[in-house]
């Protein structure tokens, strides 16, 4: 098993990054890796929800990922499972509230697990472990950074 985390502090609220992080249909204006969402369940966001979506690969090129809803405590938790081939991925995001310059801010810990359920994705993440790792801890802070941006328009818009 291998496991990626970064953290990154966001000018924001929690309840505010919670509710960009949640809307599936505004992820595509703000990741700039995602691409097309097609949401597979109906009704309201939370445990059960499942989306696929295109998202950039590192060097060039798109892969289709499915994401299911595991946990959702809003808003301090969201836990996503997502399969790929012969591994499983565990993406939990944990939102934590700090103080900064008398202000509000949000600690935002992303923890992508990734578990090999088959003899090949053994194989794969023995020679390849240390190159993916990295591949996903640039995927993962790329997407702090467009959630961080997505919420200082947020802040702006509040102030103003």
């Amino acid at each position: 098993m291998s496991t990626v985390a970064v953290t990154r502090i966001i000018e924001a609220h929690a309840v505010d990054v919670w509710r960009l992080l949640t809307d599936l249909p505004g992820r595509t204006a703000r990741l700039t890796a995602a691409g097309p969402i097609e949401v597979l369940t109906p009704g309201p966001f939370g445990p059960g929800t499942a989306w696929r979506e295109e998202r950039a690969q590192p060097g060039g090129g798109t892969s289709s990922e499915e994401f299911l809803v595991v946990e959702a405590f809003a808003p301090q938790r969201l836990v996503l499972c997502s399969s790929g081939a012969g591994v499983d991925y565990r993406i939990t995001w944990s939102l934590r509230p700090v103080r900064r310059r008398r202000r509000g801010g949000t600690a935002i810990t992303v923890t992508q697990e990734a578990v090999p359920i088959a003899p090949y994705g053994r194989v794969v993440a023995l020679l390849l472990g240390g190159l993916a790792a990295r591949a996903v801890e640039v995927a993962l802070r790329r997407d702090l950074a467009d959630l961080a941006a997505a919420a200082g328009v947020i802040g702006s818009l509040e102030a103003a």
